[in-house]
């Protein structure tokens, strides 16, 4: 008897971290997806390659269903909602979120929402176990879909070891991104999405009182929906904002201990690896009071309401006027992260896939 996970999203951020450190771990006999991009992280697993993408019709028509009965697959790991439709195999899903069901106006495409609703509510009921990564998400799903509390576990994210602090010569960043080496840093992480509420940390950014004497960097994926440069220049800190695009690794791991302060503005997360991530790297956060933030960041975080500007502008203020507040965030980052491991992670999922 086998267990197997698709991989497909092996590379992509956030779902990506999280099948990583799944799949090193050797709780899989079988993965299915790019053979070269999952044996970079585990050479021992066997691959079905198959790359259809995901939400897409060839994921529900062709998934290779006979190839994994070769291999004698019992049970079936999908870490996102995207279960095929007709997927005769035992199934476990995780459902990181419920974003596209709590913002369905932020998904412009009606054809899309629909699907991604039908899909969760597939996985939710079709799923021997549901799998998630905070409270505040088992709730979400526990109110919209009304099941049984017992059969959703929840198992938190965790940080990679690549993710500390380092002292080493950062100044390529300065360089690279052309930013004055004088001025404070506000960073933010994460896909440019509308959920990311980076349109109101703009705004907020833009009423700050020390605006000429800082810089807020904004790493991620950009969308083309989301226009933020004219509108950065509508509030004329074009100079002050700098995006970074998509970046390795290594260059994440510099940016956190390059700035001062790291700001999370989202409306919504699951969880919300990016601010441990930063805590991680002794970066001080300042962050949203909503969804699982305060469930994850604990009492090492200054919080906001993401809604108000008002709020968010007090707290950029707040963050960059006081030296104490940011070394007393730093010390009950380094104590909030310890609850996180990806170790625990592993063994929480294999417990579960093997009941």
């Amino acid at each position: 008897m086998s267990i197997a996970i698709d991989a497909r999203m092996i590379e992509m951020s956030g779902i990506g971290t999280y099948i990583q450190n799944l799949i090193i771990s050797d709780i899989y006999d079988v993965a299915i997806g790019d053979e070269k991009l999952i044996h970079k992280y585990n050479p021992r697993i066997k691959v079905i390659s198959f790359d259809a993408k995901i939400y897409s019709l060839k994921e529900q028509l062709f998934f290779p269903f006979k190839k994994l009965k070769k291999y004698n697959v019992s049970l079936i790991h999908f870490p996102h909602y995207n279960a095929p439709i007709f997927c005769k195999i035992p199934f476990v899903s995780t459902i990181h979120d419920l974003t596209h069901l709590i913002f369905p106006n932020f998904m412009k495409n009606k054809l899309a929402r629909i699907y991604s609703k039908i899909l969760i509510k597939h996985s939710v009921k079709k799923s021997r176990n549901i799998i998630t990564v905070s409270e505040n998400s088992k709730k979400d799903i526990i109110d919209f879909f009304k099941v049984d509390k017992d059969k959703i576990t929840v198992t938190y994210n965790a940080i990679d070891s690549d993710f500390h602090y380092s002292n080493s010569d950062l100044s390529y960043l300065f360089e690279k991104y052309k930013i004055d080496s004088q001025k404070f840093i506000y960073l933010y992480v994460g896909n440019l999405k509308e959920h990311k509420n980076l349109s109101r940390l703009l705004k907020a950014y833009s009423q700050t009182k020390y605006l000429d004497k800082t810089v807020l960097i904004l790493a991620g994926k950009a969308f083309e929906s989301l226009d933020l440069k004219s509108y950065e220049s509508k509030l004329n800190i074009s100079s002050n904002v700098t995006h970074t695009g998509l970046i390795s690794k290594g260059e994440l791991v510099d940016l956190y201990n390059l700035a001062n302060v790291f700001v999370f503005p989202s409306l919504y997360e699951g969880f919300g690896i990016p601010p441990i991530e930063a805590m991680a790297c002794n970066t001080p956060v300042i962050s949203s009071n909503t969804s699982s933030l305060p469930e994850i960041l604990g009492d090492a975080a200054l919080y906001f309401d993401p809604y108000s500007i008002e709020q968010i502008t007090n707290a950029l203020n707040n963050i960059y006027e006081n030296e104490k507040l940011r070394l007393d965030l730093v010390q009950k980052g380094r104590n909030q992260i310890k609850r996180y491991d990806w170790r625990k992670t592993v063994e929480q999922t294999r417990k579960i896939l093997n009941q």
